[in-house]
């Protein structure tokens, strides 16, 4: 598969809308994104904003490869302006250096507030502070096609904690999402959150 970033690769600084951020609960952000500068750039304005109004700022690592050619860059913004880091256990291991899965896990939820890693058919593990959660991954009759899973597994958990679900629920919301996606072809969900979470008594 190869990323195309379309017209993100034109995001500058001076796009970001503060007003709008200061009326969100999270301002999500996009590791691909790190590979154009002024997109950098706009990163950095967004996450001043998100913060000055008491909002959080959310990214996910995105891919190994982004990793890898950002690592310290990734590192010091997550440090400096993250409170939340979604990520998969390759791009986690990655930006640690290592295979020692709880190893990296500590370490991420030792800098930033929330954590959340996926692990496949093996679910997801949720981490903040000393709490740490496993969710259970969401069965599905036959896996079709496994992109947007990621992305989907972000929009429910951060649905979750936007609406003031538990870490828990927040990663089940997640692992629904995902669910649902990979039964199909295609990144795009066909069923709405909200009606994934009713259908599974979680209370947005």
């Amino acid at each position: 598969m190869a990323t195309f970033l379309g017209a993100a690769n034109q995001l500058y600084a001076d796009d970001i809308d503060e007003a709008l951020i200061g009326a969100s609960e999270i301002v999500y952000l996009e590791g691909y994104l790190f590979d154009p500068a002024p997109a950098r750039a706009a990163f950095e304005r967004a996450a001043a904003a998100a913060h000055k109004a008491g909002r959080k700022v959310a990214i996910t690592l995105s891919d190994t490869f982004v990793v890898a050619r950002w690592r310290a860059e990734l590192l010091a913004f997550i440090e400096q302006s993250a409170d939340i880091v979604l990520a998969n256990e390759a791009e986690l291991g990655a930006l640690f250096e290592t295979e020692d899965f709880d190893a990296a896990a500590a370490r991420l939820a030792a800098i930033v507030e929330i954590a959340a890693v996926t692990r496949g058919a093996a679910g997801s593990v949720v981490i903040r502070g000393d709490d740490r959660v496993a969710v259970a991954a969401c069965p599905v009759d036959k896996v079709i096609d496994t992109t947007g899973a990621g992305d989907q597994y972000a929009a429910g958990f951060l649905l979750g904690l936007a609406r003031g679900l538990t870490l828990e629920q927040a990663g089940k919301l997640g692992s629904l999402a995902a669910s649902e996606v990979i039964a199909h072809w295609g990144p795009r969900p066909m069923v709405r959150l909200a009606d994934l979470a009713a259908e599974h008594a979680l209370d947005l």
